[in-house]
């Protein structure tokens, strides 16, 4: 594997490869960011994973200068997961100037995550966008723990006729069921144990889905109830949406598909999941 600090460099040793896979992260690499470099191992000729913690994405407050960082360690993991060129610029190498140009997908950035953190998926949008253009055609590489910006970036490259297929790749999971995320170190050990519930509310809420429960309304709040009976969980949101729309449904009609989103913080991080559903097909 070869490391690559700069986007010029990272254009040269691309240009005449053949099929490309890219993988972007923000580094503090686990076991999902590792099953999406394998993915792609597995179907391109090249993958490229970049490091980059993106200070667009993140507001006043937010957890910018403490997100975790070892790039050793992320050197290492990603060589053994098979890529071959590693991106890891600076804030100055993308941002040589301040940013007056930005990208928003407005109708699904303004709910669920984007009502609570409000200009984060701008940040996204624009930064997956530059990066897009720099790796330039091929396939990449999203985990679906993050089925909003996963959603937001698909529409952002097919409105803007991106050459990019985007890759959805199934959540990754801890035995008990958390999903994984960078943000778990941040967990003690009594929220660590806590966390899995939200999983558990998914899973009751899929089970309300698959019992023919039309109210997206009544879903969520079986989601909402298992949330707010753990003490150590302080809920944003549970959501029982269309995936196309992130917007909830008037009704769940048979045979619809359906994504199970909830929200919540323990402690510290603020933890995400989801799920799909689907509904039963009428007799």
């Amino acid at each position: 594997m070869k490391q690559v600090t700069t986007i010029a460099e990272l254009r040269a040793e691309l240009t005449g490869q053949g099929a490309v896979g890219f993988v972007p992260t923000m580094g503090y690499l686990h076991e999902g960011h590792l099953s999406l470099m394998r993915r792609s191992r597995a179907a391109d000729d090249v993958v490229v994973a970049s490091i980059f913690v993106n200070p667009l994405q993140f507001a006043a407050g937010e957890d910018l200068d403490a997100y975790p960082r070892d790039l050793d360690r992320d050197t290492a993991l990603a060589t053994e997961a098979g890529v071959d060129l590693l991106f890891v610029p600076d804030v100055t190498e993308m941002y040589p100037r301040p940013v007056l140009t930005s990208v928003s997908v407005d109708e699904l950035a303004s709910v669920l995550e984007g009502a609570t953190r409000p200009g984060h998926f701008t940040g996204v949008a624009t930064v997956v966008a530059k990066l897009f253009s720099i790796v330039g055609p091929g396939r990449a590489y999203f985990g679906e723990k993050d089925f909003q910006q996963l959603q937001i970036v698909r529409r952002m490259a097919s409105d803007l006729s991106l050459p990019v297929e985007v890759v959805g790749c199934p959540i990754v999971r801890e035995s008990d069921g958390l999903a994984m995320s960078s943000r778990n170190v941040y967990l003690t050990a009594e929220e660590r144990r806590a966390a899995p519930v939200l999983r558990r509310a998914l899973t009751a809420g899929d089970y309300l889905v698959a019992r023919g429960e039309t109210s997206p309304a009544a879903i969520a709040a079986a989601m909402t109830h298992v949330v707010t009976d753990e003490p150590l969980a302080e809920l944003d949101y549970a959501a029982c949406v269309d995936p196309a729309t992130l917007r909830p449904p008037d009704r769940v009609a048979p045979a619809m598909q359906l994504r199970l989103l909830v929200a919540a913080r323990l402690g510290k991080p603020r933890l995400i999941d989801n799920i799909g559903a689907s509904a039963p097909v009428s007799e």
